[in-house]
């Protein structure tokens, strides 16, 4: 996979949506405060998370992308995982709180008077337009990426280790879905008369952000802590170990995500016996040139010489892979 084109797809993905967000917000806080409706002035708040997001999210993108140096020897790429985990909580905090507020303020408050929904209506459908041109951009890129990986969409974003074409596309999907529930509330409240309906749209919104930020916060969460790589390529890893003429038993294998597009591959290998160290050393050396030049992705090799039948690596591989343990070796 060539690192410079997604990364430079997820920047436009995720400056074309800060845009619209932020014409959006404006928009709904305007259309808020002429109508006096909760859910319009909670929508706004949502656009307003969204907005702060997609700067995090920019955030990640650039700083993520330095090179390695003396302090930091494997990168930053992680960064980006701890700044989309801030966009997680922003939308959790500035969204979902918010609409929270409202909504609850609304229910429980003094009955409130409808005014101009026209005007709301108007706006809501034209946010609507727009979002929806920011979801076609992240609909495309997540689809564009699934396809090239040859999986399903659920697949693609349960595995990716890009998070911030996935924040983009919950958070317009988020961000459509809310759209249609401040309709929905709007026009019950001009229907009814009753400000109940425009509370209860405010605090399902406050709901759907409150799911959205979890299930973005769980995949940041999982990527900073150090999840493997993708199944698919540790499987092709392992076998290509243990294609190799000079290893008779991969003993253990172990992937960590060192960011977007970054592999490290950590592999304790039992060796042919009859090989001298001048024939471990160039068998190291080439299978990590051999690595690289299948895995684009793998960015670090070290590959470890160790008998197979030392019974504390042994017990260590049962412990972290269970029944599992057999793929990487003749544990029982």
């Amino acid at each position: 996979m060539n690192d410079e084109e997604p990364n430079g797809e997820s920047t436009v993905t995720v400056v074309l949506a800060g845009a619209v967000n932020l014409a959006i917000a404006v928009m709904k806080a305007v259309a808020g405060v002429i109508t006096g409706s909760g859910a319009l002035l909670s929508e706004a708040a949502h656009s307003v998370a969204d907005t702060i997001t997609e700067i995090l999210l920019l955030t990640a993108l650039r700083r993520s992308a330095r090179p390695a140096d003396r302090v930091h020897p494997f990168g930053y790429g992680k960064e980006r995982y701890f700044w989309c985990l801030l966009a997680a909580v922003s939308i959790f905090a500035s969204g979902a709180m918010f609409s929270f507020y409202e909504g609850f303020s609304t229910v429980f408050g003094e009955p409130q008077e409808q005014s101009n929904p026209l005007v709301g209506y108007i706006v809501l459908i034209l946010a609507f337009l727009m979002e929806g041109v920011s979801w076609t951009q992240a609909v495309r890129q997540v689809r564009g990426e699934a396809r090239e990986q040859n999986r399903s969409i659920r697949q693609y974003l349960r595995l990716v280790d890009d998070p911030a074409p996935k924040s983009v596309f919950f958070e317009d999907s988020a961000a459509l879905v809310g759209l249609v529930l401040a309709f929905a509330g709007l026009l019950l409240h001009q229907l009814t008369g009753s400000s109940l309906w425009d509370g209860l749209a405010s605090i399902t919104i406050g709901l759907l952000l409150v799911f959205v930020a979890y299930n973005l916060g769980r995949t940041n969460l999982g990527l900073l802590i150090g999840r493997q790589a993708d199944p698919v390529v540790v499987g092709g890893i392992r076998e290509l170990l243990a294609g190799a003429p000079e290893i008779e038993v991969v003993v253990d294998l172990q992937t960590m995500l060192l960011g977007t597009d970054q592999i490290l591959v950590c592999a304790r290998v039992d060796f042919d016996d009859s090989l001298g160290a001048a024939d471990v050393e160039r068998a190291c050396v080439r299978l990590a040139s051999e690595l690289h030049e299948t895995y684009s992705d793998v960015a670090e090799v070290f590959i470890e010489p160790v008998p197979r039948t030392d019974s504390d690596l042994r017990a260590a591989v049962l412990a972290r892979y269970g029944k599992d343990a057999s793929k990487f070796g003749d544990t029982p």
